[in-house]
């Protein structure tokens, strides 16, 4: 069975290895972003964490990508990225790993989420799901009858921005706004707070801490309806860090989207919770990856 080296670029980590046509990662390793020293020296440390896996797994047949940002994928490049990694538009990393010789595809990294989940995950066997990460932003990812959706250029589902309230979608519902709004209240240090805090302490009965859950849920399950108005969506995935809280999340964001969509919407729209974490990069890299290169599954 083909190998491949997959490599998921974060704001903070880069998770990297080789994984398998068939989805099994065989290795996996994870080293700092190192973000602040800007995209020319992150595509160096993305080379050489490949000629890393190249020399360990001399038989691998290309490199699969996951990265943030806005991505031409036709041309393995970046359009568009947040300052937090300083110069990183305008990389292409077909360029920057020439020397690999080796066929490089790159996505970005909630669209590689969303791929993870249809071909084995909470979206597997769907005609139409929209995947959105809940983290310091929003991120989305729309599939429809088993194809990415990208737009015109390639921003499509770019749902953290959408106007909700008089301001974006992120700025309500974004678990980052949640801790903020919880030390804010609590006229604490933001740096004192975490999701995980919050959670363990909504669990014994802090008010503050419940209020805030319930008001993110409110504001993810109108989001969530907003966006179901225009696609009619079958299933809607949550992932994120957050969202491994499912037990208390789950019945708080159900009740906010039906009472914000009409029975035609909120009784054909299953929510789920994300399959895959951790992996979830790597292996929506390599579906991407695959899908370019059929020939080499």
């Amino acid at each position: 069975m083909n190998k491949f080296i997959c490599i998921d670029i974060g704001g903070t980590a880069i998770k990297y290895g080789i994984v398998q046509s068939d989805g099994t990662v065989v290795k996996a390793k994870e080293t700092p972003t190192e973000a602040s020293r800007g995209g020319k020296a992150l595509a160096k440390k993305v080379f050489e964490l490949a000629k890393e896996c190249k020399e360990a797994f001399p038989e691998v047949k290309g490199v699969a990508i996951s990265s943030a940002g806005i991505v031409d994928t036709q041309n393995a490049s970046i359009l568009y990225a947040s300052d937090a990694i300083p110069g990183y538009a305008g990389i292409h990393f077909r360029k920057e790993l020439a020397d690999l010789d080796l066929p490089i595809e790159i996505e970005n990294d909630v669209n590689c989420a969303g791929l993870s989940e249809y071909a084995d995950g909470s979206a597997n066997g769907s005609q139409s799901a929209l995947v959105l990460t809940i983290g310091t932003g929003i991120g989305g990812c729309f599939i429809d009858q088993g194809r990415l959706h990208h737009g015109h250029t390639y921003s499509a589902c770019e749902v953290g921005y959408m106007p909700l309230f008089g301001g974006p979608f992120q700025n309500l519902a974004a678990a980052s706004v949640m801790v903020t709004r919880v030390a804010d209240r609590k006229q604490e240090p933001v740096e004192m707070w975490n999701g995980r805090k919050i959670f363990e302490l909504a669990s014994q009965n802090d008010v503050i801490c419940q209020e805030e859950i319930e008001r993110l849920c409110t504001y993810l399950g109108q989001g969530i309806a907003a966006i179901c108005y225009i696609l009619n969506l079958e299933v809607v995935v949550l992932g994120g860090g957050i969202m491994a809280q499912e037990k208390v999340l789950r019945p708080l964001i159900e009740e906010s989207f039906t009472k914000a969509s009409i029975p035609l919407i909120s009784n054909a729209t299953r929510i789920e919770f994300a399959s895959h974490q951790n992996a979830a990069g790597m292996k929506g890299a390599l579906v991407h990856f695959l899908s370019q290169h059929p020939e080499l599954a």
